[in-house]
């Protein structure tokens, strides 16, 4: 079980995330269902929010960490 200050260090860094997505004209979206299944691993999936299309992680398999780097380079 994590503590209190990990769980807000993760939330900081996912919201990092979602704020670099936006930034360049993406949407970070994280999986509300926890692990589970192939098709969600829990992690998050950035989408293209104009044309309403995948751009990554179509698993929900990608961490914060990776949507930082990904919308970096792009």
């Amino acid at each position: 079980m994590m503590s209190n200050q990990q769980e807000r260090a993760e939330k900081a860094l996912e919201q990092r995330a979602r704020r670099k997505a936006k930034s360049v004209g993406l949407s970070a979206i994280k999986s509300r269902k926890g692990i589970g299944s192939v098709a969600n691993l829990g992690g998050f999936m950035i989408v293209d929010s104009f044309l309403n299309t995948v751009e990554a992680g179509y698993c929900f398999d990608l961490s914060a960490e990776d949507v930082i780097a990904y919308c970096a380079v792009d």
